[in-house]
């Protein structure tokens, strides 16, 4: 079955993790999409460990089901090209800088005029209309211009980065969801449009739904700052012999849970007695959590919490992932043979579909595999690929 964006071409010409994290998610779900890297490639391609040299590992996990091309769109003939591909194009991305993209005349106004249904959806750190909007930006600079830096400094004592790419990944999946509902405003109405996707508003919102707090009302009712999360006891509890997460939210929640840990006196506490409550006195209920927990091993309260309904898990590292047996029935990893880099173990496509599933239907690409396959597909002579390539305005990867 063809998944729900079968027929929609999406032109990329984002590099790094954001753009192509979003892509290969659109790709996963039925498009066609075209990867497009200058002479100098993806830098992705670069990291990680590598059988050979272009595909690394960060490469391999952001660009399964794209064809690639390579175009040095500073040469006429070049940027000639992505104007006759952007014809046949639904969506177009990118998250070259805006004063880069104006002076390459790849803007939303030139591309509207030759596919006025174009889905342009551009990917910058600043909304261009602000005094940032000409910044470079990555993934540290957001997650400390946003708030989420110093958030850990009441944990650390220092700001620090959260040991993942956080703000590179929540806005490429923010970019795939406004990607998808321009193209639903199309399907009804039948016009294109020009979206920005920016990682610090982006991002500060993401911050903000709950950390606003008191500062929701104006004037403020409370301090900034959701007090449970910025509790220094919320953490996983350390048991006999390991650590788990263990969350109960509501009152029932609350009261089993003080039963199966032996202190059923607690829920009659009146700082525990509601959420209010214990919103109020969430270091006290989170201390006396962690107290409780050292008293059993991390499997027999695993098998106590589970048995009433209490959430809870193991504490897993990024090893125990490879082994979870929940993945392993889901076929969540799954291995594929890619045709040069031999073995190698990817994702499942998370969300499934009873009538449209996404599936994994091509390999991420060689840098400019499928260069002379696209460039005719757009109409382009071999004559004119073949002056193309000996001027190095593309490049097609050799066998």
């Amino acid at each position: 079955m063809p998944g729900p964006l079968d027929g929609i071409r999406v032109l990329d010409l984002t590099s790094v993790v954001l753009g192509p994290f979003a892509t290969q998610i659109l790709g996963d779900m039925g498009a066609d999409v075209i990867k497009v890297e200058g002479p100098d490639g993806d830098i992705t391609r670069g990291i990680g460990p590598a059988r050979h040299k272009g595909m690394a590992a960060v490469y391999l996990n952001c660009n399964r089901n794209k064809r690639a091309i390579v175009l040095d769109l500073k040469q006429p003939s070049a940027r000639d090209a992505i104007l006759r591909l952007v014809e046949g194009t639904d969506v177009f991305v990118h998250n070259i800088r805006p004063q880069a993209v104006d002076r390459l005349g790849l803007d939303y106004d030139t591309l509207a005029k030759i596919n006025p249904r174009i889905v342009y959806a551009a990917t910058y750190g600043y909304r261009r209309a602000g005094p940032f909007g000409h910044k470079p930006a990555f993934d540290d600079m957001i997650q400390a211009a946003s708030g989420l830096a110093r958030l850990q400094a009441r944990f650390t004592e220092e700001p620090a980065y959260m040991p993942t790419i956080l703000a590179d990944k929540s806005c490429a999946l923010a970019l795939v969801g406004n990607i998808s509902m321009a193209l639903f405003h199309r399907e009804r109405t039948g016009e294109g449009q020009h979206i920005e996707t920016t990682m610090f508003e982006t991002m500060t919102a993401f911050t903000m739904v709950e950390h606003l707090f008191g500062h929701t009302f104006d004037p403020p009712l409370g301090e900034l700052g959701y007090s449970r999360v910025l509790s220094p006891n919320r953490r996983p509890y350390r048991t006999k012999d390991g650590y788990i997460g263990v969350l109960p939210y509501n009152d029932r929640q609350f009261r089993t849970f003080f039963e199966v840990a032996g202190r059923p006196d607690l829920a009659d506490d009146p700082r525990f007695a509601n959420a209010t409550a214990r919103s109020e006195n969430i270091d006290v209920l989170y201390g006396q959590i962690s107290d409780l927990m050292e008293a059993k091993t991390s499997a027999e309260w695993l098998e106590a919490f589970d048995a009433v309904s209490i959430p809870v898990t193991l504490v897993n590292d990024l090893d125990d992932l490879l082994d979870d047996p929940h993945l392993h029935d889901v076929g969540f990893w799954r291995s594929v043979e890619h045709p040069t880099e031999g073995a190698i173990r990817q994702t499942d496509i998370p969300p499934t579909f009873s009538k449209s599933p996404g599936s994994v239907r091509r390999h991420a690409p060689r840098f400019g595999e499928h260069t002379r396959e696209l460039l005719g597909e757009a109409g382009i002579s071999e004559q004119d690929i073949d002056a193309m390539m000996s001027s190095g305005a593309a490049l097609q990867a050799s066998d």
